[in-house]
């Protein structure tokens, strides 16, 4: 259950910039002064902006995934292995924002069809994303630094080829690393060790 909590936390973490870009194209300040300091101004600007009040959420539990992830990480890694071959796949990251995300964006927000099919967009692409293991082709963690590699490894129990490695660290072959799995092919490289 955990490793389907994390890739969905890692699904809902990849659409973060739509989030944002949602927000700022959907929100609509009231006419006239607003007072922050009156519960009555907080309840107009809300009723206002009832969808982007729910994008701020998604926004919000996208901020808690991350760290969510990246506490999940600080925890016990497995027996080190080398890296026997190495190729940076970054450009996974693009792929994923220029397909889905960017033309997520020219959806009308204020038609309630419209609204019903992006949310059904979001959703079959999350199973499938899911499904898939593509879950780490994810924008967000390369704005926080993280990269993608796709590897080849020696470990105790033997030799993995294309596995998927999400690392903040720049990787090199003949290097030994500690790792947390994600997936049967996906893993955190969490230090060199």
């Amino acid at each position: 259950m955990t490793d389907t909590r994390r890739k969905i936390d890692l699904y809902i973490l990849s659409l973060g910039l739509l989030f944002v870009f949602i927000l700022i194209m959907t929100v609509q300040f009231p006419e006239g002064v607003i007072d922050l300091r009156h519960l009555s101004s907080w309840w107009r600007f809300v009723s206002l902006n009832i969808f982007p009040a729910i994008i701020f959420l998604c926004l919000c539990y996208a901020v808690f995934a991350f760290f969510r992830f990246d506490f999940d990480l600080k925890g016990a890694t497995d027996i080190p292995f080398e890296v026997t071959k190495v190729e940076s796949i970054n450009y996974e990251h693009l792929t994923f924002l220029a397909t889905y995300v960017i033309p997520l964006i020219s959806f009308e927000f204020s038609s309630a069809r419209q609204l019903g099919v992006f949310v059904l967009l979001l959703l079959v692409m999350g199973v499938i994303y899911i499904k898939t293991d593509l879950f780490y082709a994810n924008p967000s963690l390369a704005l926080l630094g993280f990269q993608i590699y796709r590897v080849n490894g020696a470990f105790k129990i033997g030799d993995k080829e294309n596995i998927i490695l999400i690392s903040k660290c720049k990787i090199v072959e003949n290097q030994k690393l500690s790792y947390i799995k994600l997936d049967d092919r996906i893993y955190y490289v969490k230090g060199v060790v």
